[in-house]
């Protein structure tokens, strides 16, 4: 028997799908996907090259409505998926029911991208609330930890598994998943180089980076993209975080790390997950900025905001 409130209606649903083993994926993916086909829902499927290519020979048909892009390109780095997603879903009708599926987490990710996966989960409660999409993110148990599969749980306000799907016991609702991301990240190393800056400092502080990033390993290329975003979260330090703040640069897995402190707070949970409108006056800073790095983690209080940019080795 199905809990009530979870069958299909007007307005968002975010399930997580539990699923044991790539046999358990392919009847339950491709049921939904055949299911949206249908009814007349345009569906997204957002997987690995692997599990397109067997969906693809387990489907019944080729439909124009359903497309698929591979997870490697569109989520790499977690603030990219948003923006994918709210490209689908603004490129139709707002009656239009639609479909998508996008398995965000997968064994092996790195710590720094898992954390940052779980956010996007969070944010898409409030990323498409009022959308008309039903999103399935699938959780594979056989392969994730205990502790992946209790944040699933917790971000989604419907789970399926082998009995159906239910509604979860621990989520929290959607304003306490958005409310400011304060989660500790881990610790500086005490090996990082440190710089302070204020508004007098902007261009010395940009060489500083530029050497910085290549004595660390980067290429030229990504030196230059972290010179470029480490410019853009500074500057927003010296408009809107108390004139200026530290910065630190260090190695971590096969990256380099560079990070802004400073004392203003981040209002907009989804800054640097939205696109800025043409006519907006703020907000572009950590929008460029996680177009040019491969991750960007963002933690604030109201009188401390913490900006990590990564930016990997080999690119």
């Amino acid at each position: 028997m199905l809990d009530a409130g979870v069958q299909r209606g007007a307005g968002f649903r975010h399930e997580a799908m539990l699923y044991a083993g790539e046999h358990d994926f392919l009847g339950r993916a491709a049921a939904f996907i055949e299911d949206g086909v249908a009814a007349g829902e345009p569906t997204l499927v957002v997987v690995d090259r692997g599990k397109i290519a067997r969906l693809r020979e387990r489907l019944r048909s080729d439909s124009a409505l359903v497309a698929f892009v591979d997870m490697s390109e569109v989520g790499a780095n977690p603030a990219h998926l948003i923006p994918a997603l709210r490209g689908f879903v603004d490129g139709h009708p707002a009656d239009q029911a639609l479909r998508v599926m996008g398995e965000v987490i997968w064994p092996g990710q790195s710590e720094d991208a898992l954390a940052e996966c779980h956010r996007h989960e969070a944010l898409a409660n409030m990323a498409f609330a009022g959308s008309n999409l039903w999103a399935i993110c699938p959780y594979d148990v056989s392969a994730l930890d205990a502790a992946t599969i209790t944040a699933a749980e917790r971000h989604h306000p419907v789970i399926s598994d082998s009995g159906g799907p239910r509604l979860s016991r621990t989520y929290p609702g959607d304003e306490r998943l958005a409310a400011p991301f304060e989660d500790a990240l881990p610790e500086v190393p005490a090996a990082a180089i440190r710089r302070s800056f204020g508004a007098q400092d902007l261009s010395g502080l940009r060489s500083w980076v530029a050497a910085t990033a290549r004595t660390l390993g980067l290429t030229a290329s990504g030196a230059e993209d972290l010179v470029l975003a480490a410019s853009e979260i500074a500057t927003n330090s010296v408009r809107y975080g108390g004139g200026g703040g530290v910065m630190r640069i260090w190695p971590r897995n096969d990256a380099v790390v560079c990070e802004v402190e400073d004392r203003g707070g981040i209002d907009d949970p989804l800054a640097g997950r939205r696109k800025p409108a043409p006519d907006q006056k703020s907000g572009y800073g950590l929008w460029i900025a996680n177009q040019l790095c491969d991750l960007v983690q963002i933690r604030t209080s109201p009188n401390r905001s913490v900006v990590r940019l990564h930016v990997n080795l080999h690119r």
